[in-house]
């Protein structure tokens, strides 16, 4: 009796420029549902070079990608996974993980020891060691810092009450590394 083969894993490279529009209509549908803060045009170029992509393992060089995620050092220690999203025709074929193990590893070579996520998706996410979490995990101090941040996904994290819509229903979990 043979098996099938398992599906080839996605390819997983840093995002280039020439990626950006790719990513913003990835980004679309989600922002469209409310489960992904979405960037204006000039947002997501400023963040390339936090975005990883995936792309088709049987796909031609140049094809355009299949899911991003992206990974944004917030202090020292901690940096928050944001953006992670696949194409709705490549859902359920691991690609997500395949772009979250990447940026967890980025995260770890980056010395960092705390990786933060706000989501819906807590069953994915746990999936991969995070811990749902209650409040802000950083000190006072670094709070304070933190709040002269121009970033929405900073004051996301912040929970303060000027993107409470963005932020309604949402879990926030912890990986620590």
């Amino acid at each position: 009796m043979t098996t099938p083969d398992a599906p080839a894993a996605p390819v997983i490279r840093p995002a280039l420029p020439a990626d950006v529009r790719t990513i913003r209509d990835l980004v679309e549908p989600l922002s469209q549902e409310r489960i992904l803060r979405p960037y204006e045009m000039v947002g997501y170029y400023e963040a390339v070079q936090e975005f990883l992509v995936a792309t088709d393992p049987a796909g031609a060089a140049g094809d355009p990608a299949i899911g991003c995620g992206a990974l944004h050092v917030m202090w020292d220690d901690l940096a928050e996974v944001r953006t992670l999203a696949v194409h709705r025709d490549w859902r359920g074929r691991k690609v997500g993980h395949a772009l979250l193990a990447a940026l967890v590893e980025r995260a770890r070579a980056l010395g960092l020891r705390r990786v933060f996520c706000l989501t819906f998706e807590v069953g994915f996410f746990a999936a991969h060691g995070f811990r749902e979490i209650d409040g802000t995990p950083v000190t006072p101090e670094v709070y304070t810092e933190l709040l002269r941040s121009y970033d929405e996904g900073v004051a996301e994290f912040l929970d303060l009450a000027r993107v409470k819509p963005n932020t309604l229903g949402n879990s926030r979990m912890l990986l620590e590394l």
